[in-house]
C-alpha cells in the first residue's frame, strides 16, 4: 500500500508541475510564432489547466481501467463546482454576469445533457466518443471566431497583462519546456494510474470510485490554483468561465478520447448518482445567477453551501463503498 500511495502523490505533484511547463512553453512559443494573446488564453491557456485530466484519463482508457477514465472526468467536474468554486466563493465571493447566464452556462447545461443521453443505455460507443469529440471541436472554432470578432473584450485585456508581465525567452527554451512538460506530464500520469488501480484492488473497490475521489481531485489542483488567484484580483469572469471551460472540456474532450480508445459498458451509478449529482451543481450556478439579491453572486454563505455539497458527496461514496 505504501509505494502505491507514494506513486499517486508524486504522480500528483509532477502532474501539476509539469502542466504549468507545458502550458507556459506552449503560451511563449505561441506568442513568438504570432497568435494573438485572446487565442492564446482561449486555447491553450483556458484548457491547458485540463491537461491532466485528459492525459490520465487516456492513459487508464488505454490500460484497459475505464472506471479511472470517467471518473477522474465527471469527478473533476463535479470537483470544479462544488470543492473549487465553494472555496473561492469562501476566500471572495463570486460575481456572476449576464453574459454567462446568457450563454456560457446554458452551453454546459446542453452538454451535461448530451452525456446523460449518451450513456443513458449505459453503453459509451466510439461513435458516442467520437460525436463529443465533433462537438468540442465546434464549439472551440465558434468560440475563438467570436472571440476574434470582440477583441476588446476583458479577457483579451487580461491575457495582454499577462503576456505582457512575462519574461521574453528564446524558442528554443520555449519549445524545450512544451516537450518537456508533456513528457513528464505523461510519465507521472503513468504512476497516478498505476498507484490508483493498484490500492483500488488492494481494497476492493472500483476503479470509478477511485476516479471519482483521489484522481480526480487531485487533477483539479490546476484549475484551483487559477480559479483562487483570478478571483482574488476581482476577475470574477475568469474564475468562474475557467471552471466552466475546463468541466465543458471535461464532459466532451476528456471522455471522447476515453471513449474512442476504449468503447465501453459504464456502471449504472455513474448515471443514476455521479451525472445527477454534476447536472444539479450545474443547475445551481443558473439558481446563484438569478438568486434575489440585486448584485448576482455566490456570496460567502454559497460557498460553504458548495463545500457541505461536495462534503456530502465524498462522504456518501466512502461510506458506501466500505459499508
Amino acid at each position: 500500500m505504501a509505494m502505491p500511495l507514494l506513486a499517486i502523490i508524486l504522480g500528483l505533484v509532477v502532474l501539476v508541475w509539469s502542466a504549468e511547463r507545458f502550458v507556459d512553453g506552449s503560451a511563449a512559443t505561441a506568442r513568438y510564432f504570432g497568435m494573438p494573446p485572446l487565442l492564446i488564453g482561449m486555447v491553450i491557456v483556458g484548457f491547458g489547466t485540463s491537461m491532466p485530466e485528459m492525459v490520465v484519463s487516456a492513459l487508464a482508457a488505454i490500460q484497459g481501467n475505464p472506471g479511472i477514465a470517467l471518473g477522474n472526468a465527471y469527478g473533476s467536474n463535479i470537483t470544479n463546482i462544488a470543492l473549487i468554486l465553494g472555496l473561492t466563493a469562501v476566500i471572495c465571493p463570486i460575481t456572476i454576469h449576464s453574459q454567462i447566464l446568457r450563454k456560457e452556462l446554458p452551453i454546459l447545461t446542453a452538454i451535461t445533457g448530451v452525456a446523460i443521453y449518451q450513456l443513458w443505455d449505459g453503453v459509451l460507443s466510439r461513435l458516442d466518443a467520437i460525436m463529443l469529440i465533433v462537438i468540442f471541436l465546434l464549439l472551440m472554432g465558434w468560440t475563438v471566431w467570436q472571440g476574434m470578432k470582440q477583441r476588446s473584450d476583458a479577457f483579451a485585456d487580461e491575457m495582454n497583462t499577462e503576456l505582457s508581465s512575462q519574461p521574453n525567452i528564446p524558442v528554443r527554451l520555449a519549445l524545450f519546456r512544451m516537450i518537456s512538460g508533456l513528457i513528464i506530464l505523461i510519465i507521472s500520469s503513468r504512476f497516478l494510474v498505476w498507484g490508483a488501480v493498484s490500492i483500488a484492488q488492494q481494497l476492493g473497490i472500483s476503479d470509478l470510485i477511485i476516479g471519482l475521489t483521489i484522481v480526480a481531485i487531485g487533477t483539479s489542483l490546476p484549475e484551483l490554483a487559477s480559479s483562487i488567484v483570478a478571483a482574488r484580483k476581482g476577475e470574477d469572469d475568469i474564475a468562474l468561465g475557467n471552471i466552466i471551460g475546463s468541466n465543458l472540456f471535461n464532459t466532451l474532450m476528456v471522455v471522447g478520447i476515453a471513449g474512442s480508445i476504449s468503447p465501453q459498458q459504464t456502471d449504472p451509478e455513474i448515471l443514476s448518482r455521479d451525472i445527477l449529482v454534476m447536472t444539479l451543481l450545474t443547475l445551481s450556478l443558473f439558481i446563484f445567477g438569478v438568486g434575489m439579491r440585486k448584485k448576482k453572486m455566490i456570496s460567502r454563505s454559497g460557498g460553504i453551501l458548495l463545500l457541505g455539497c461536495f462534503s456530502g458527496y465524498t462522504s456518501y461514496l466512502v461510506v458506501t463503498t466500505f459499508a
